[in-house]
């Protein structure tokens, strides 16, 4: 391969002390770190794609411009008594900042937090605590099972002909975005700085994007805890959704419809509550009767 993950990790002291590369020395040595461990995963996934034969693209590492977060473990960062505030302690000082959780962090020790990320979205700054916790919920088992079929009409339809509404966010914001869209392209200048105008409306098209990818995230992490919390074993199909976004017809449908988060929270949620969740190839798994012509 010619570059190993060790390799990455001796780039990032180099760019610290290089001149050029001011802003690298004054960031944590473990952030830092954290940045080279996702180049490295993205260079190996691309060298696996390949070992394996993957068909179409495999994911060849691009450079990020832009990176909206960024990742501390252990060091560069402290927590207040109460846990209410957090300060960074890195070169940039970027001082101390209330935190509006939740959750309350005050019953988990700093040796049990393993990283803090911080991203910055449409509305703000967040801050994300990956915390090493066991957790285990009870599921009392009555032999439901359940087959899951993946659809556009209806989000999915189980094998006992229960359905639950696609609700169609994008669609529904389609108009407020087209809207939002032309006032922006309007009030860009090209080639000049950009006015306060254009920047209060690419925030409000940003915050009505941010506003529909949660209604997205809510809804797949509701319908997949009802689905693991009602039944024992779940049976869906393992759909290849980003060769099905090529079909440009239905690329629009189907990324509204959050299959692939859905199946996500709900192998997470299964893990959690002990149910069996199986993945199955798609094909033939929908034929129509010979008798009345309904797909099943």
């Amino acid at each position: 391969m010619g570059v190993s993950r060790n390799d990455l990790q001796k780039l990032c002291s180099k760019l610290a002390k290089n001149k050029e590369t001011p802003w690298a020395g004054k960031l944590n040595s473990q952030a830092r770190q954290a940045h080279a461990d996702r180049a490295w995963a993205a260079i190996s996934r691309f060298y696996e794609n390949c070992r394996l034969g993957k068909p179409g693209l495999k994911g060849y590492p691009k450079y990020k411009k832009f990176n909206r977060s960024l990742e501390y473990k252990n060091t560069g960062w402290a927590l207040s008594a109460d846990r209410k505030q957090i300060t960074f302690t890195d070169g940039f000082k970027a001082g101390t900042f209330g935190l509006w959780n939740k959750r309350d962090l005050v019953w988990y020790s700093e040796k049990q937090i393993k990283r803090v990320r911080v991203i910055r979205r449409a509305d703000g700054y967040y801050a994300q605590f990956l915390i090493d916790w066991d957790r285990q919920e009870q599921h009392e088992f009555k032999g439901e099972i359940a087959g899951i079929d993946l659809g556009l009409k209806d989000f999915y339809t189980d094998s006992n002909g229960e359905t639950v509404e696609n609700p169609r966010y994008i669609r529904k914001s389609e108009a407020r975005l087209k809207k939002l869209q032309r006032r922006t392209s309007r009030r860009h200048i090209q080639g000049k700085k950009q006015s306060n105008r254009y920047h209060k409306a690419r925030q409000a098209l940003a915050n009505q994007h941010l506003k529909v990818s949660r209604q997205r995230q809510d809804k797949a992490i509701k319908d997949a805890l009802a689905l693991v919390k009602s039944k024992d074993l779940i049976v869906y199909e393992d759909l290849n959704i980003q060769n099905m976004v090529k079909n440009h017809q239905l690329a629009k449908s189907i990324s509204d419809a959050s299959w692939y988060q859905f199946t996500q929270w709900l192998q997470y949620f299964a893990k959690i509550y002990g149910t069996i969740v199986v993945a199955v190839p798609p094909h033939n798994t929908t034929v129509d009767c010979s008798v009345c012509g309904k797909s099943t």
